[in-house]
């Protein structure tokens, strides 16, 4: 409640996987957006995966290919892997072989 983003994201994955509290999809996506907008690179990976997966939030894999990219620019290894399998499948974002060999490389 109090705003501190590695606590919102912490409190999302609980929720996600029902660690402590009953599971709730939509509660762990709320609380990863309050991470990821606070520049949270943890919580802009878990709610691009809300995307990716349609986990809380409808299927939207524009919103999870810019969640990834923010992510991986922040050095996030995981959102360095799953940003190059978008970028080399063309979802959410242009084909592009060469960024999703960069990004394997970085990951």
């Amino acid at each position: 409640n109090k705003g501190h983003a590695g606590a919102q994201n912490a409190l999302g994955c609980c929720y996600r996987l029902g660690r402590g509290m009953p599971q709730d999809e939509d509660e762990a996506a709320r609380l990863y957006h309050r991470a990821a907008e606070q520049g949270h690179p943890a919580g802009q990976l878990r709610y691009g995966q809300s995307f990716d997966r349609g986990m809380g939030v409808l299927p939207d894999d524009r919103e999870a290919a810019r969640l990834y990219g923010l992510a991986a620019d922040q050095g996030l290894a995981e959102a360095q892997f799953n940003f190059a399998v978008f970028c080399e499948d063309g979802r959410g974002v242009p084909q592009d072989d060469a960024e999703a060999a960069r990004l394997y490389c970085l990951a």
